[in-house]
This record gives C-alpha cells, sequence and structure tokens, in this order.
C-alpha cells in the first residue's frame, strides 16, 4: 500500500467555496480513483492542510494526484505532493 502526502496552503477567505468543492467534486473523485482505498485530511492551522491517501499501489497513487491530475478547489494550492510507502500499518 502507499500514500499520497499532500500539502496544501488554504485561504481562510475561501474555506467555505473550498470545503464545498471538496465535498461535491474531489471527494467523489477520489473515491472513484482506481486503487483508492481511504483518504483523511485534516483541519488547516495557519492557512497550512495536509491529506493522508491511501492507494493500493505506487503506482495508482502517482496517477491519482498532482501533477498527474488536477485537484482543485477555490484559495486552495497544492504545494507538494510526496507518494510513499506504507512501512506500519495498526488497524
Amino acid at each position: 500500500m502507499h500514500a499520497a502526502l499532500m500539502h496544501l496552503t488554504i485561504d481562510p477567505a475561501s474555506a467555505p467555496a473550498a470545503a464545498a468543492a471538496f465535498t461535491n467534486e474531489l471527494l467523489p473523485r477520489a473515491r472513484t480513483a482506481p486503487g483508492f482505498v481511504a483518504g483523511y485530511w485534516v483541519e488547516p492551522v495557519d492557512r497550512h492542510g495536509f491529506g493522508f491517501v491511501l492507494f493500493e499501489t505506487e503506482e495508482q497513487a502517482l496517477k491519482a494526484t498532482p501533477p498527474a491530475t488536477t485537484w482543485s478547489a477555490p484559495g486552495v494550492a497544492i504545494v507538494r505532493v510526496d507518494v510513499r510507502r506504507i512501512a506500519v500499518a495498526i488497524p
């Protein structure tokens, strides 16, 4: 299993529009991406947010995340995406 670690910045003034885009557009796309296992996004602090999206394979994670695909929401900028193998999982 591999994780796509998404580092984001979020404009607080755009938070309501970003949340709507996330709920209505991004979550459905993420759930239907090949190999999608689970996704977690944490509440931003000082404009910085973080997402942790799990995929079955590294190839699937790379194909489902920027720059291979676009994930956009108002006021949200993707700073960096790292794809890493899950070394240890605790169910």
